[in-house]
Parts: structure tokens; sequence; C-alpha cells
């Protein structure tokens, strides 16, 4: 809603957006399936966020409020770097997307872009999108 009248998000909006995110792929790494999941997020919280939740805590309580060991959340961070021209040029030749172009400074704003020890690659826009994807896959072996 913000952002389609062109009102960058806060943390207040994305927390409970990533904890949502979190909760999702908490169910399926648990149920055994390998996830990918396609977002921005920005700040290194908002990664944390993804692998621990909020809270960061890897316990929860079942119904007889007996602990249980959460499946952890293993996460690789697919960083793809390019200049705010490219960015730019390529976003505004996207149609009826819910991100107008002017949004795009306050992203790059607030961009923490990911470090040690965060398990990451980083990847140039300016690659074909085979060869981002073959790289990915690689790093996944």
């Amino acid at each position: 809603m913000k952002m389609g009248k062109g009102i960058p998000l806060n943390d207040q909006d994305r927390i409970p957006w990533l904890c949502n995110l979190h909760d999702i792929l908490q169910r399926d790494v648990a149920s055994g399936q390998h996830v990918i999941l396609a977002c921005s997020a920005l700040k290194k919280v908002y990664r944390d966020i993804l692998i621990q939740g909020k809270d960061g805590a890897p316990l929860k309580c079942d119904e007889s409020g007996k602990e249980e060991k959460l499946a952890e959340v293993k996460l690789l961070v697919v960083h793809l770097t390019g200049s705010f021209e490219v960015i730019s040029g390529r976003l505004l030749k996207r149609k009826g997307h819910f991100m107008s172009p002017e949004l795009l400074q306050s992203q790059f704003d607030t961009l923490e872009p990911p470090s040690a020890p965060e398990n990451f690659i980083q990847i140039s826009v300016d690659k074909n999108l085979s060869e981002i994807i073959a790289t990915i896959m690689e790093t996944l072996k």
C-alpha cells in the first residue's frame, strides 16, 4: 500500500512480513523441503530475522508446554549488485509494478550489503540470467 503511493517502508512495516517469511521457511525446512525465497532483505537484522525469527529463539513450546527444537534455517544470501543507473534503467522498463522508480534511492540508502560471517555470494546484475543461475547452482553444490 505505502510503496504503491511512493512511500518507503520502514522497519515497523517490514518486520512482521519478515517474521511471516521466517515461519514459512521454518515450516518448509522442517518438512524436508529446499526453499528459494526472493525478497529484499536489505539490512542484516532483516536477514537475521529470516534465519532466527524475531526473538532469535531456536525453541518453541508445543501444546503440552514441552519445548521442542525447531528445524534450523540455513540461509544463503544471493546479493545481486548493480549500479544505481543500471537498476534504475531496468525499473523504469517495468510496467504495472507496485514499486515506483522513485523509491529506488530509499532502497539503496537502506541497503546493508552482506558481510562475513553471513553466508552469502555476490553476483553482478551485469551478468546474464543463465550466468547468474549457474553461479548460484555451483555455490549450492
